[in-house]
C-alpha cells in the first residue's frame, strides 16, 4: 500500500502513534479479509463491513501522508 510513500510512512510510524495504530489496524483487517474470503461459510456482510472500515482507514492514512509530505517541503 502506498509504496511510493515508503519513506513518509516510515517517518510517520516513528513520529505519530495514531498513524502507526491505524496503519497496523489496516494491515490486520487486510489479513482478516483475505482469510474470511477463503472460507466459504464466512458472513459476507461482515466481510463487506471490514472492507468499508479498511477503506476508511486507508483514506485517513493517505490524508496523513499527504499532510506530512506538504509539511516537509
Amino acid at each position: 500500500m502506498f509504496h511510493e510513500y515508503r519513506d513518509e510512512i516510515s517517518q510517520l510510524k516513528i513520529k505519530n502513534a495514531h498513524f502507526e495504530k491505524i496503519f497496523e489496524e489496516h494491515n490486520q483487517l487486510d489479513k482478516k479479509i483475505i482469510e474470511a474470503e477463503k472460507n466459504p461459510s464466512s458472513n459476507h456482510l461482515q466481510i463487506e463491513e471490514m472492507k468499508k472500515l479498511k477503506l476508511k482507514l486507508k483514506d485517513e492514512i493517505y490524508t496523513m501522508i499527504v499532510q506530512h509530505s506538504k509539511s516537509q517541503k
